[in-house]
């Protein structure tokens, strides 16, 4: 929809994989639409996943007895965090959708993606207490995750090896973006493209970009624990 504010966050390594088709081709929908689409290439910035001191420039509010969540509350508040947070957090605040691409790494996000939501997520910025779930700082704003997997989508049913796919869902999608307020859309789940054939990995990428073309319709999910876990 024109005059809309997209935020990619994009976590893969290869410019060439399926992840990065993904990012090109809602990259190219989104901005066929008029939409202003940023992307964070979390590699390729060689971003900075650990939350350690670095991160408040001014000084420390207790340089006794370090603790980050303290730190980075009081340096948000002060403008004294550090320059990369301070970028990444402008983007989020003036995006209207943030979607998370990413392959899963171990039911969650690679590492670099974690980092990302632990140092720009933060408690003044995000949230505060209270100021979350529904209150959350972000309750403007849409999210979606984006995400490939490695097992197939039988694995990731209630009867399958894995359990069902809404149960890794939880803790990023109610635990940090809801949390965050965010309104939660339905992911997008490219199940197991590696061992798909090219025919079925170019219907995951078309069916991601049909998608795309309506998003600006879609109803959030309902954010209870019963959309993860109920019969």
């Amino acid at each position: 929809m024109a005059g809309k504010k997209v935020l990619i966050v994009y976590a893969h390594q290869e410019p060439r994989s399926f992840n990065a088709s993904l990012k090109r081709v809602a990259v190219h929908e989104l901005s066929q639409q008029g939409c202003t689409v940023t992307v964070s290439d979390l590699y390729a910035m060689d971003f900075e996943p650990r939350a350690t001191r670095k991160d408040i420039t001014g000084a420390l509010s207790n340089p006794e007895f370090f603790s980050y969540g303290v730190e980075a509350y009081e340096a948000c508040k002060k403008r004294s965090l550090t320059s990369d947070i301070i970028d990444e957090q402008k983007k989020v605040q003036e995006a209207d959708l943030v979607i998370l691409q990413f392959p899963l790494y171990w039911f969650s996000v690679p590492a670099i993606l974690k980092g990302w939501m632990d140092r720009v997520l933060c408690q003044g910025f995000a949230f505060d207490i209270p100021g979350f779930y529904d209150s959350g700082f972000l309750k403007d704003k849409l999210a979606l995750l984006s995400l490939t997997t490695g097992s197939t989508a039988e694995m990731y049913t209630k009867t399958g090896v894995s359990g069902d796919f809404r149960y890794f869902l939880w803790p990023l999608q109610h635990g940090t973006l809801h949390f965050c307020g965010f309104k939660v859309l339905a992911p997008q789940i490219s199940f197991a493209p590696e061992i798909a054939s090219e025919e079925e990995r170019k219907g995951m990428v078309a069916s991601w970009a049909e998608r795309l073309k309506t998003i600006w319709n879609e109803e959030p999910i309902p954010c209870t624990p019963d959309w993860y876990f109920g019969q």
